[in-house]
Order: structure tokens, then C-alpha cells, then sequence
């Protein structure tokens, strides 16, 4: 389908709903699991047709790894030279990034590669680093970008590697998760602000669950010691504050107690979107004080930013949010796609690199206009709610929610948007 209209009910219907596994957390234990051995399928406990497609793309890479190098090892010296095996992580820049590091120190030759958008987000910075621990990285298309030809090096060195602390996480994540299996070990150090850095924390104690050794030594370095990874007893992969958002967002804006969630979420979760509990309690208790406007920074939690953003311009609330600068290399230019988009339904944001700002400005909004998604998840699932403040809302390529919460629409079909699929 191109697109679908939503429209609210009269009244929602409260219930119970079971939230996607967190995505954080279920592909950082895929690399640390594959690095010792596990199937995706113990580490998940679940079949793979039930996940999202972030997490089904780097459990089929991950499998694909341990298969290869399984293959490599047993091969004749006649038939040591092969073709190099494609992997492809579709839109997931996770999948690529963890990917491209766990493929560095693996045993055999991989192409690398992914949609076409996923070919226009940078990776130069994380091979360069791996070249310098001994990797051997090829661009076969544009220097700095996907895809890659990579010729794995399972004896790849540690040592010393400076890193700006404000490159995606992800880099500096993936980096962390094979310094165990590295000569010597890795002592990385982070130059200037540090952002994104609750998913740094994340990844380093989810290692410790594995058995490794690592520390942060003062605020800007970080030492890892070099050693097998211990696979755990048990896999416990928790639900997604991310997910979680979007409901907090249907009852800021209906204002109305609509789910319970099937699993708990865990208030001591090391993921750092659980602040978007504080954050709501924060607008929840200002909507009835129409000159209070919302600041905070967005640095340790982007994920949440295109919630909150549409969130406060459908309450008609100002506010200034910060620490977005990682937003320009997402799925797409989250800060761009929310300008253009919001101006669509009457609302001026005034936005920079790192910032998105709205001062009350108003202009007089399209005639049912169609949201577009940018082949981006959080897109849709940001916007779907605009629905209770405006009756009805259109969203292009609704099909992209598959990324990160598949179910998504069939629950809000639960609590009584109806949903009606449309082509242009």
C-alpha cells in the first residue's frame, strides 16, 4: 500500500499489549554472542519471522559469520581461496556498523552492503579505526561509505585508539565489543563531548554479562582487557522503552490511561530511553500552564526526539530541544524530515545542525496532507497519534514500522484507530 488514513476513536479502548524487544539490547547481545560462539536463536529465544527487521538482519548476519568461518576452518588449502560471502542488512545501520566490525575479526571475505540509504550514511570513521587494529577494508564504491570488501583478520591487534567522543555511538560500540578478542586489548580514548553516552554504558555492562573486563578509566577513556568471551546462562533481553514512547504519546494526547504493557519495563533498565517516563511526566504536568515551555537535551536519548517534538507542537506547547546533531545521519535527516512534514499540518520550526526549536509560530496547515515517512520508522510511529488531536492523519509507506515495532498498527487497531489502506 502507498499509504493509509488513521482515524481516532470516540474513546480509546484500554488493554494490554506486548511491547518488541528492545533493539539496543538484543543486537549488542547477537555480537557478543557470536563472538563466543551462540546462535541467534539462543540469544533471542525466539524465532526470527517474530522480530523486527533491525534485529532479524544482524541475527541472519551473525549466523551467516559463525556458518562462514565454520566453513573456513574446515576447508582444504586446494580450496582455500573463495568467493566472498554478500551480506546484505538491508536498511539497518545498526546491522552495518556491528556488523562491519564483527565481520573485521572474523575468519573469511565478506561484502558488506544495504539499501540505498544505508550506501549514503557515513562509516569512514569506524574503518578507519579497524584498519588501524589490522583490518583490512576495501570501499567498492564511494571512499567513506558502503558497501565494503572486508577480509576478515581474526589475529587483529589491540593497543591505544583515539576516537572524537562525538561520532555515533555505535562506532564507539562496536569497537568496545570486539577489543576482547583483540591482541593486547583496547584502550580507547574519547576526545570532546561524548554523546549518546547511556548507549556506551549500555554496551559495557551488557559485556560484563559475557565475562569481559571493562572500565571506564577517568571520564574519557575506556579500557577493555583481552580475553574469551563467556557466554551467560541466560539470555534476558528486556522490552523497549523506544516502543514504549509512542504510547506515552497517545496519552499525553488523549490524556487518558489507554495500556498496560504484557512485560514490564524496567525502571533500572540500563537503556536511556527510559527517561521518556520523565520527560512526560514533565509535559503532562504542564499542559494546563500554557506559558511553560520545554527545554532539554536530546544527546544521551535522539531516539526519542521526533516523539516529543510532535508531541509538543499537537499540544501546542513551545519548546527548544538540543543535542539532535546525530539526528542528520539517521534513517534519514530526522530534523529536516520533521520540518518539512510539521509544516505540512501549520507548524514553523526553526531548526539548526543539533537543535529544533517552536515558538507558537502557526500558518495555515495543507488540506489533508499525507505524512511522509523517509523510509523511516520513527517517523511514522511519531506521527500516527496526531490522529486524536486532528481526527484523522495520513502516512505515507506505513510498511516501515517493520524496522523496529511490527505490530504497531494492529495495536493501535487494539485500542480503536481504525486504519484504512489506500493507493494513490
Amino acid at each position: 500500500m502507498s499509504h493509509i488514513t488513521l482515524t481516532a476513536p470516540n474513546r480509546l479502548t484500554p488493554c494490554t499489549i506486548t511491547l518488541p524487544p528492545s533493539k539496543s539490547i538484543a543486537n549488542r547481545m547477537l555480537i557478543l554472542g557470536a563472538l563466543c560462539g551462540v546462535s541467534s536463536d539462543v540469544v533471542l529465544g525466539r524465532p526470527k519471522h517474530e522480530l523486527c527487521d533491525d534485529i532479524r538482519g544482524l541475527a541472519n548476519l551473525t549466523d551467516q559469520v559463525m556458518a562462514h568461518s565454520m566453513d573456513c576452518d574446515t576447508a582444504s588449502p586446494q580450496k582455500s581461496h573463495r568467493d566472498p560471502w554478500n551480506v546484505n542488512v538491508g536498511a539497518a545501520g545498526t546491522a552495518m556498523r556491528f556488523g562491519t566490525a564483527l565481520l573485521a575479526v572474523s575468519q573469511g571475505d565478506y561484502i558488506i552492503t544495504g539499501t540505498e540509504r544505508l550506501q549514503q550514511r557515513p562509516i569512514g570513521i569506524l574503518v578507519d579505526a579497524l584498519r588501524q587494529m589490522g583490518a583490512h577494508i576495501d570501499y567498492m564504491r564511494q571512499e567513506g561509505y558502503p558497501p565494503l570488501y572486508i577480509k576478515g583478520n581474526p589475529r587483529a591487534h589491540g593497543g591505544s585508539l583515539t576516537l572524537k567522543g562525538n561520532v555515533s555511538s555505535q562506532f564507539i560500540s562496536a569497537l568496545l565489543m570486539i577489543a576482547p578478542t583483540l591482541e593486547g586489548g583496547l584502550c580507547l580514548q574519547l576526545e570532546g563531548d561524548i554523546v549518546s553516552r547511556t548507549y556506551i554504558d549500555l554496551t559495557m555492562g551488557l559485556m560484563r554479562q559475557f565475562g569481559v573486563d571493562v572500565e571506564w578509566r577517568g571520564e574519557r577513556n575506556i579500557e577493555v582487557k583481552s580475553h574469551k568471551l563467556q557466554a551467560p546462562d541466560a539470555f534476558l533481553i528486556e522490552a523497549d522503552w523506544s516502543a514504549a514512547s509512542y504510547w506515552y504519546e497517545i496519552e499525553a494526547l488523549s490524556q487518558t490511561h489507554v495500556v498496560n504493557f504484557a512485560c514490564q519495563l524496567n525502571a533500572d533498565s540500563m537503556q536511556g530511553d527510559k527517561v521518556v517516563s520523565t520527560i512526560f511526566n514533565e509535559i503532562n504536568s504542564s499542559i494546563h500552564n500554557p506559558s511553560n515551555s520545554l527545554n532539554f537535551d536530546f544527546t544521551l536519548c535522539p531516539d526519542l526526539a521526533q516523539t516529543i517534538v510532535v508531541t509538543m507542537c499537537m499540544l501546542s506547547k513551545p519548546f527548544r530541544f538540543t543535542g539532535l546533531q546525530t539526528l542528520r545521519i539517521k534513517e534519514t535527516d530526522r530534523i529536516e524530515a520533521l520540518r518539512i512534514e510539521l509544516s505540512k499540518l501549520g507548524y514553523e520550526l526553526k531548526v539548526t545542525d543539533s537543535t529544533i526549536e517552536w515558538d507558537g509560530t502557526r500558518h495555515s496547515p495543507q488540506s489533508n496532507p499525507i505524512i511522509e515517512t523517509y523510509h523511516d520508522h520513527r517517523m511514522a510511529m511519531a506521527f500516527a497519534p496526531c490522529a486524536l488531536t486532528m481526527g484523522h492523519i495520513r502516512i505515507a509507506n506505513p510498511d516501515v514500522v517493520s524496522k523496529s515495532y511490527p505490530t504497531y498498527w494492529s495495536d493501535l487497531q487494539r485500542v480503536g484507530f481504525r486504519i484504512t489502506e489506500e493507493n494513490d
